[in-house]
């Protein structure tokens, strides 16, 4: 019997050392992936803000729009393709959409170095709404795969041209 009791005793005490580290991980994970509302809500106003922005500062880096030239008037908004307030680990992509008026030689050139051909009616679609209030009244889209594939680019880009009004439409999105 003596020798049953110093061993109930140690059984005891790992049990509770054990319930003591399982409720401790249990809390840890808790407070690391449990849900804050007020940061998360804040985090969600600051990318529907930042969503919502109409920027006008020039596309970086340029070679993802090659060969546009000295643009004088460029605007473009990012939006997420995912939650970016989420507390899972992960990439966050993300879209852009914007609109580019050029100068007439470098939209000249454009269309000629990269084979632009009429864009099929109804392109481009799904255009932002904040942004086509840039885009020109009564366009000939031009559309060049040659364009959209051009390297250098890190996303994947699609682009369509009016030679006529000096405007370039581009979409690109994280890969």
């Amino acid at each position: 019997m003596k020798t049953r009791k110093p061993l109930l005793a140690v059984v005891t005490g790992a049990a509770a050392v054990l319930l003591l580290a399982l409720v401790g991980c249990a809390w840890a994970g808790f407070r690391l992936v449990g849900d804050d509302q007020a940061q998360t809500r804040t985090c969600q106003d600051s990318v529907t803000a930042a969503e919502a922005k109409v920027r006008t500062d020039r596309w970086d880096p340029p070679g993802e729009l090659p060969d546009l030239g000295d643009y004088p008037e460029i605007h473009w908004q990012v939006r997420t393709q995912a939650d970016p307030c989420s507390r899972v680990p992960g990439p966050t992509d993300w879209a852009y959409q914007g609109v580019v008026t050029l100068r007439p030689q470098d939209a000249r050139a454009l269309a000629e170095r990269y084979d632009f051909v009429p864009a099929k009616p109804g392109d481009p679609v799904d255009v932002w709404p904040a942004l086509v209030p840039f885009l020109p009244s009564g366009p000939r889209w031009l559309h060049s795969r040659s364009y959209d594939e051009a390297a250098p680019s890190s996303r994947w880009r699609t682009a369509f041209l009016d030679v006529e009004h000096r405007t370039l439409v581009f979409m690109l999105n994280d890969h």
